[in-house]
């Protein structure tokens, strides 16, 4: 990622504004980051966060209902949204001579929301996030099994309120209790100046468009925010003994999920665990791809992951059966216990000097190569600034991942991911 022209202000309002300059392409991207996302929801309330997502592309006082994509495409540019655990993010690309109109929509759905929401447009979002929910979750093969994954290894934390427990999408329980009344007062709560990190990437003049960030963004209120949810340190070290569920489901072939809890994003251990999942899983020289689909030929597909979430981080390895036949059940659990095999090696024997070379090349290509989206530039700047503090850290992520050696794999390993800390969900063909 360039390091040129990047500079950060705060207005007096307490919104945070980061300016990257490059001047490749005449195009800009806007992204901005609220610092609130599924995590901040209550046992019961769940689902709030990516509902009010979509209410924000309903209209606001002085833009229509779905103007907001009709403003953005008319120029010829995009737009969307995302929830994560931990944060909401809006964003738009632009022809760069039409930036301010982005700033202009952003503005006014933060300052002036409340005034077009509509009991009608808040039904009808609602239908759309349920029918969501049956889609990717109720009525998806292998829907359910990330959703129990993280019940059966958070709800072990905390007192069962871990807030990385529940989804991001909720329950659909807790949808069908959902009222205008709460979605007001979660606007109200967490869409603050002073609660978000406005990101511009692309071509245009940081003097003048920081002065039309504040004329758009300045006269918009702070206000209190609750504090950071509390998680207990036992959160840092995972489930006491393995809790494991087999699940049937409307599937073809069995697969196993197995997860474990590591520190947070940006921590030592993230990136020591981003190169191991890349070592197990990336490309089919993989160790695990390699051995379980090439070699022993009982799987037909495996992933190791680590999601770049900021309490703490999970650790899955995911693999699916080669075939059902003849024990479904049994297959599955043949196939979790070679992965668990090679979990185990690694805790004693750390990677081998050529996989750990190779896991590099493949971060830092995958890294360089990003670097010429510039919304996804935007986005990792967003990141820094709001989990690090710090926009400069997302310039330091290629060194982060180069100092990362197979020692630190080996230790991260043997004291994180042992059997007594692992949560694992196995999906076998049902009714």
């Amino acid at each position: 990622m360039p390091r040129q022209h990047l500079e950060q202000h705060e207005l007096a309002n307490g919104l945070r504004v980061v300016l990257h300059e490059n001047r490749r392409l005449p195009l800009a991207a806007l992204n901005i980051w609220y610092h609130v996302g599924s995590r901040n929801e209550e046992t019961g309330r769940t689902g709030l966060a990516h509902l009010f997502e979509h209410m924000l592309f309903q209209g606001s006082a002085h833009v229509s209902e779905n103007g907001h994509f009709e403003h953005i495409q008319s120029v010829g540019g995009v737009a969307n949204g995302s929830t994560w655990y931990d944060r909401t993010n809006y964003y738009e690309t632009l022809p760069s001579n039409h930036l301010e109109l982005g700033l202009w929509l952003e503005s006014d759905r933060l300052g002036f929301l409340l005034e077009a929401l509509t009991q009608e447009k808040f039904e009808n979002q609602l239908s759309v996030v349920m029918n969501e929910r049956l889609q990717r979750v109720d009525n998806q093969p292998y829907g359910q099994a990330i959703e129990r994954l993280s019940e059966l290894l958070y709800r072990q934390l905390d007192g069962g309120s871990h807030p990385y427990a529940w989804p991001v999408i909720g329950y659909m329980e807790d949808l069908e209790a959902a009222t205008l009344d709460g979605v007001r007062d979660f606007f109200r709560t967490w869409y603050r100046p002073n609660n978000a990190v406005l990101t511009l990437a692309g071509e245009f003049d940081s003097p003048r468009v920081l002065d039309q960030i504040r004329r758009y963004f300045e006269d918009i209120p702070s206000g209190s925010l609750p504090g950071a949810p509390q998680v207990d340190p036992v959160a840092a070290i995972g489930p006491r003994g393995t809790a494991r569920e087999v699940l049937e489901d409307a599937i073809e072939l069995p697969r196993s999920y197995s997860a474990w809890c590591l520190d947070g994003y940006g921590s030592d251990d993230w990136y020591a665990g981003a190169m191991l999942a890349t070592i197990l899983s990336s490309g089919m020289m993989s160790r695990l791809h390699r051995d379980l689909v090439y070699e022993r030929q009982i799987a037909q597909s495996v992933s190791a992951l680590i999601l770049p979430t900021e309490l703490c981080a999970t650790f899955a390895v995911v693999a699916t059966c080669q075939s059902r036949e003849p024990d479904a059940l049994g297959n599955a659990e043949v196939l979790e216990q070679a992965v668990l095999e090679h979990i185990e090696a690694i805790r004693v024997e750390g990677p081998t000097k050529s996989e750990l070379e190779r896991a590099r090349r493949i971060l830092l290509l995958d890294y360089r190569d990003s670097e010429q989206d510039l919304a996804l530039c935007a986005d990792r700047l967003s990141a820094a600034a709001t989990f690090l503090g710090d926009p400069e850290l997302a310039w330091a992520e290629p060194d982060r991942l180069v100092q990362v050696d197979g020692e630190q794999i080996r230790g991260l390993a043997e004291r994180a991911l042992g059997q007594e800390r692992r949560a694992a969900v196995v999906v076998v063909p049902g009714q």
